[in-house]
């Protein structure tokens, strides 16, 4: 076949002109576009991740972001930047940075404005952006950048809500972009952190590598930082520890000095300048999201560890939702409250750009090898 085809193209393609036929014919034969080996090995435990586009909501157009976390009051609580939330638009009722609650379940909810947006129950009173909120013991906790692009990598601040949202204070104290860590996200747990198997906070955030780029963009050499603080201390700096490898015993190490920071998670072909991970109680697994070697085109990884700290197994990839859905989602989260009891099925929340630039919801499930049982041991932390 490629002889025949050869022949056929020389007689009407100038010699100047092979080599590119040849590379393009390549690409297309071969699939050399295709997405790059992924940084860890397949998972033993999850075989394949399935969505029911059926279930597909779209809400919020306009509006991006949306970290989730599941508050004491049952509800959800989530942050989306640049637009009016719920019922507004990408111009009416817009906000830099907005906060909405979350009631009902996961085929039949509505979401409302509670700081920021259109018909809000409260004005919003800051700039900014957020990838990472979490409800514990009745507060809410979110991460803070300044704004859009690539000025969310001048600092991360923590703010703090005794009131679900209706208002926010700030620490006295923040990452600042000689960190080099950015947009920090909260581990989730259940409703209200339930469920955490020990009594620290975790935070996990990509590390700002290299020059600063001009663009939001894929972070490359890809790594992810972990930390820790007591639940008890959250707006504490000093009482923070950053993961700082392994002991010969394999136990996970800890160092209160940000300088000692080791990766958790690494991918050479770049992580997203976002990230989320949450626990799924039904697996017994940690499941990190992040984008790969292209941003805003949908590119996504998916892993699974039995740890907060590793070790990661890939459970998918590739391209988020081809065919589906256009390719254009840089961020994504599940919703534990949503989620089943044995984990299989689940709600994964998403957004992007161009149609992706709202709030979107999918229902999905994960397929489980037929030896899972024996994988799914229960996990425990080590301090």
């Amino acid at each position: 076949m490629f002889n025949n085809l050869l022949a056929k193209s020389y007689r009407v393609v100038a010699p100047a002109s092979i080599a590119l036929f040849l590379a393009a014919w390549l690409i297309i034969e071969f699939d050399l576009l295709s997405p790059p080996p992924p940084p860890y090995p397949p998972s033993q435990l999850i075989k394949e991740i399935t969505y029911d586009w059926n279930s597909h909501i779209r809400k919020a157009r306009g509006s991006d972001n949306w970290p989730v976390t599941w508050a004491d009051d049952n509800h959800q609580y989530s942050s989306w930047g640049d637009g009016g939330g719920f019922g507004g638009g990408n111009e009416v009722g817009r906000v830099s940075l907005g906060v909405a609650r979350i009631e009902g379940g996961r085929d039949r909810y509505q979401g409302k404005n509670i700081w920021g947006g259109l018909n809000t129950e409260n004005v919003a009173r800051f700039e900014g952006k957020s990838y990472g909120i979490i409800s514990v013991d009745g507060v809410l906790y979110m991460w803070v950048s300044p704004g859009s692009g690539v000025m969310g990598y001048e600092e991360a601040r923590l703010y703090r809500s005794y009131d679900r949202g209706a208002s926010w204070a700030a620490s006295d104290w923040a990452f600042e972009k000689t960190d080099r860590l950015i947009n920090p996200a909260f581990l989730q747990f259940g409703k209200d952190y339930d469920g955490a198997l020990d009594d620290y906070v975790y935070s996990y955030a990509s590390h700002l590598n290299g020059d600063d780029p001009l663009n939001l963009t894929i972070l490359a050499p890809g790594e992810i930082a972990l930390m820790r603080v007591p639940r008890s201390a959250i707006f504490e700096q000093d009482q923070y520890e950053y993961f700082n490898g392994f002991s010969v015993d394999g136990d996970a190490l800890w160092s209160s000095e940000l300088r000692d920071r080791m990766p958790v998670f690494r991918d050479k072909n770049g992580v997203g300048w976002n990230v989320s991970v949450s626990y799924n109680k039904g697996l017994g697994r940690y499941l990190l999201m992040t984008e790969h070697s292209e941003s805003l085109a949908g590119r996504i990884g998916i892993y699974e560890a039995p740890s907060p700290w590793g070790p990661w197994s890939t459970i998918y990839y590739g391209i988020f939702g081809s065919g589906d859905v256009e390719q254009s989602a840089f961020y994504y989260n599940f919703s534990n409250k949503w989620l089943s009891g044995d984990g299989r099925n689940f709600v994964m929340i998403f957004t992007g750009i161009g149609e992706n630039d709202s709030w979107n919801s999918v229902a999905g499930e994960f397929e489980l090898f037929e030896n899972a049982e024996s994988e799914m041991l229960s996990p425990s932390l080590i301090n």
